[in-house]
């Protein structure tokens, strides 16, 4: 729009002039005082001025919104953050990575959401006594509102207690990017699960091998209308790889069927997983 492409040049004249305001945020509370939700920023983090690396103990509103320079009313506009805002999500976020450059956020820009325009104030509130993304329900009702399949998937029958909010989403993902795949907090898939799933990690004197591949291949980690998360229901599960080994191959009977009765193959191959017994080859034991 060629509105917001004046609004951009003025606020770059603007930083190049480099006019900050000698009363800081005095100045600014002069006018936005009664603007609803502005004052807040006081009750938090952000606007704590013992907070050394803090934007209150710097340049304070003028460290995120730029120099006030002849800004009165609307006479120079001001940085401004939000979907109303002139600047694409890539500028807006380049304000608050200039602060947090941490090794957290090291990879943002490798991640799905730096690629899908998705803005830090998006997710995050700074005019806040506490960003309540930085709560577990918080966090999982903000990516929920994107991820929703994620979201339906968490309420059913099997699935991780995300929808009690005893887990959060970055349990296992980080946000703000990663090397690893779906922005896992660990290496690969299998390295994030055995963080709670320790007992599953091996080695094993018999491994399975799709179990040492990628757990994913077995499980749905969002939930699953099947027992334990698995994508689809032993013996069918089993059968998409052993369709052709021995009794594994056989059509299963009714109700009374080994195959299907109480865990189905799980009565005999118990220790799916991987087995330390001299005589598990077959997971048994």
């Amino acid at each position: 729009m060629a509105g917001d492409a004046e609004l951009l040049t003025k606020l770059q004249q603007k930083f190049e002039q480099g006019k900050y305001s000698k009363k800081g945020a005095d100045g600014c509370m002069m006018c936005h005082r009664k603007t609803e939700g502005v004052a807040a920023i006081f009750d938090g983090i952000h606007g704590n001025p013992n907070v050394v690396k803090g934007p209150m103990a710097g340049l304070q509103c003028e460290s995120c919104h730029g120099p006030q320079g002849k800004h009165r009313g609307k006479n120079e506009p001001m940085i401004t953050f939000g979907d109303d805002s002139p600047l694409t999500a890539e500028m807006q976020n380049s304000v608050c990575l200039a602060c947090h450059d941490d090794s957290g956020r090291s990879d943002w820009h490798l991640g799905a959401h730096a690629s899908d325009d998705v803005a830090c104030v998006d997710c995050h509130q700074l005019h806040v006594a506490k960003d309540q993304v930085l709560t577990t329900e918080g966090q999982n009702q903000t990516c929920q509102s994107c991820h929703t399949k994620a979201k339906a998937d968490s309420h059913k029958r099997s699935a991780h207690p995300i929808k009690w909010d005893e887990m959060a989403c970055s349990d296992c993902h980080n946000p703000h990017g990663s090397l690893s795949e779906s922005a896992m907090n660990q290496a690969t898939v299998n390295d994030t699960c055995y963080q709670c799933h320790a007992d599953k990690r091996g080695p094993f004197l018999w491994e399975h091998e799709p179990v040492m591949e990628d757990c994913s291949l077995c499980h749905n980690a969002h939930g699953s209308v099947n027992e334990g998360m698995l994508k689809t229901r032993v013996p069918m599960l089993c059968k998409q790889c052993h369709s052709e080994d021995g009794h594994p191959s056989t059509i299963p009977g009714g109700n009374g069927s080994i195959q299907t009765a109480g865990q189905g193959c799980l009565n005999c191959h118990s220790q799916i997983h991987g087995s330390n017994h001299p005589s598990g080859k077959a997971f048994q034991f």
